[in-house]
């Protein structure tokens, strides 16, 4: 039976509700229909067995280690826990394990850029389908795209920008829409849904569906609103429904109060933990009682966490009579998609991609917008002018209903061909298609690139170029430099008295895990139980220094005749023990062993040996042994 093309694909976990996850679904749904391939999830921010997992027909795998010592381990540095969810920890792992043909990471820029380095990377077909809001665009994104054969942005706004820069070779690959699961209820429908939830059939509702971050703009629809209401007294029986979380991001209320607007007229989305059904009101506080089920204080405002399902979403948008989604930037920002898929006139930012969804043949009304910067990195931002969204309110409410939905069929028909699975499905397959098998045998490791739990440190006195060290050397994060949130956090570590030990124990740690050479020692597996006594001898390496110690195990023996005798090294020396007569058994080195209170023990861990010799730490960590030449022999063998 011919093998098919293994494709593994980094992004947020396919049951997320996030646009990254959203999209996963839609693509390994579409990609697993077609039984071409052999699919691999690596799902962002998820632990390594997630029992999630198991709902996928496809193989998934986290990012992130199962045990807690090791998540425990990866906290102590912000800047290594932060790239591990996105996939940085355990990459190498799990592609050494796949061995995939292809390979297609899909985040934000800086949650993929790690992948880019990997000697693997341009040795099977890599791609990159990142999403990039702003001008000036990213740094890191115009550095890395000579490096990237395969290059997919999801809007042509910032596509069309990195052309300018000479990189011809980007191509718009749009996040992918299911769209048989957002289409228009018919009228009946509508308004059974309004009366189940108490609201009037004539209502004018304007929706906004999306994550309450700082960069959605809640304080200009909400200005914007309460100015078409003002300029339009007439107007009557009209809300707004926010369909997002209230418990991050803006105080929607407080808002509320400010530019006149009633909470009364603020519906949200409220999702019951108990039974699942979901309930549209006025926010009243963040747990309510659930009127399906009766359930007390079980309602929650609809999160990332517990979300609508794609049919309760499909509802949601069924409410509205125009959706507007004021923004500042955005790699796609699907809800404008959904919301056309569902035949509503969408009211989009004109700018970053709104640029696209108020092209005409989207059939958009484009909101105006004021240029502003974004402190620390200079970006161009839109602030959405409040009466530009009050003048476009007003055109569709004064618009004849056959005319809104003849604009909401042609919207549709636009973000079918645009972002509909079947046509980004289809060329995600010809791209799939067109690529080779990877011949594993050749993908060889650079050495150059893999981490290196064994770099001997060189004695640096300066704190700040030791940590430097570790991080370019031990853990090869070239980039690092000080005004990295990890540098900074070792450095504060340090300044509170923190011993330079234990830190280089947690980087050779982390480097053992990331390479794919953690083979930490199982004490309780390779220990005999019937020891009477344990001695373990360390020393790393090298060869002379390996051999040289094996004329110390017979004094050890004679001082210590009932104990075993355990000999840890690197593996490349284990043959020089072969057939010692005074070694128990050999042991591989792990860094962790430069810590004797773990080998022998105290009051708070039993240890596993009675007795440890370390002797390389003061010759291969701290040289302690050359007395300008003149000191006398202390010891000597006989």
């Amino acid at each position: 039976m011919e093998r098919k093309k293994k494709v593994l694909i980094q992004t947020d976990f396919s049951l997320a509700k996030t646009g990254f996850g959203r999209n996963a679904k839609t693509l390994l749904k579409h990609l697993y229909s077609t039984n071409k391939y052999d699919l691999v999830h690596y799902s962002c921010g998820m632990t390594y067995d997630h029992p999630e997992f198991k709902k996928t027909p496809w193989k998934s795998v986290g990012s992130l280690p199962n045990t807690q010592q090791e998540l425990d381990q990866l906290n102590r540095d912000p800047n290594l826990a932060r790239m591990a969810s996105y996939g940085a920890h355990l990459l190498d792992k799990v592609i050494n394990e796949e061995k995939p043909d292809i390979y297609i990471g899909v985040q934000d820029i800086w949650g993929v850029d790690f992948a880019i380095e990997k000697p693997w990377f341009n040795k099977i077909a890599s791609v990159i389908w990142t999403t990039l809001d702003s001008l000036p665009i990213l740094q890191s994104a115009i550095t890395n795209a000579p490096k990237i054969k395969n290059y997919w942005i999801w809007s042509n706004f910032a596509t069309k920008a990195l052309h300018k820069l000479g990189h011809g070779h980007v191509k718009t690959m749009h996040g992918s829409l299911e769209d048989k699961e957002f289409y228009r209820l018919s009228d009946f429908d509508r308004n059974q849904l309004r009366k189940k939830h108490s609201i009037p059939q004539d209502a004018f509702i304007i929706g906004f569906v999306f994550r309450n971050q700082l960069r959605k703009s809640v304080p200009n629809l909400l200005q914007g609103y309460a100015l078409w209401k003002k300029n339009n007294p007439e107007v009557k029986n009209t809300y707004l429904l926010l369909h997002t979380h209230w418990g991050e991001g803006w105080n929607i209320h407080k808002l509320a109060v400010e530019f006149g607007v009633n909470h009364n007229e603020i519906l949200t989305t409220h999702i019951c933990k108990n039974c699942g059904e979901y309930e549209i009101k006025p926010f009243a506080g963040p747990d309510t009682n659930c009127k399906f089920c009766n359930a007390q204080k079980s309602q929650t405002t609809t999160n990332v966490s517990l979300g609508v399902t794609e049919d309760q979403l499909n509802e949601v948008y069924n409410f509205m009579d125009v959706y507007c989604h004021p923004f500042t930037s955005g790699g796609q920002e699907i809800p404008i998609q959904e919301a056309k898929l569902t035949e509503l006139i969408t009211l989009v930012t004109n700018y970053s991609c709104g640029e696209e969804m108020c092209e005409t043949e989207a059939n958009s009304l484009p909101l105006e917008w004021n240029e502003y910067r974004e402190h620390g990195t200079e970006f161009i931002k839109a602030s959405t002018y409040p009466e530009s969204i009050a003048k476009q309110l007003s055109i569709v409410y004064k618009m004849p209903q056959h005319k809104r939905l003849e604009m909401g069929k042609k919207a549709r028909e636009w973000t079918i061909k645009n972002f509909g699975i079947q046509n980004v499905g289809k060329s995600i397959e010809e791209f799939i298609d067109k690529q080779e098998f990877a011949d594993w045998a050749k993908v060889l490791d650079n050495p150059q690139d893999k981490k290196d739990p064994y770099f001997q440190i060189p004695n640096i006195v300066d704190d700040g170029d030791w940590v430097l060290c570790m991080y370019n050397n031990i853990l090869k994060m070239k980039s690092v430099d000080k005004n990295d949130s990890g540098y900074q956090y070792w450095m504060g570590e340090l300044s509170k008295g923190a011993k330079r030990q234990d830190i280089e124990n947690y980087f050779r740690n982390v480097a053992l895990k990331e390479s794919g050479e953690d083979k930490q020692v199982k004490f309780e597996d390779v220990l005999d139980k019937n020891d009477k006594g344990r001695v373990i001898y360390v020393m790393p390496e090298s060869a002379g220094d390996v051999f040289l110690s094996t004329a110390l195990f017979k004094s050890i023996k004679n001082r210590y005749p009932d104990y075993s005798l355990y000999v840890a090294t690197k593996p490349q020396y284990k043959d020089i023990l072969d057939g010692n007569e005074y070694v128990h058994k050999w042991i591989e080195y792990n860094p962790i062993m430069d810590n004797i209170i773990w080998l022998e023990g105290n009051n708070q861990h039993d240890g596993y040996f009675d007795i440890a010799y370390l002797p390389y730490t003061c010759t291969q960590r701290n040289l302690n042994y050359l007395h300008n030449g003149l000191d006398k022999v202390e010891f000597q063998l006989t």
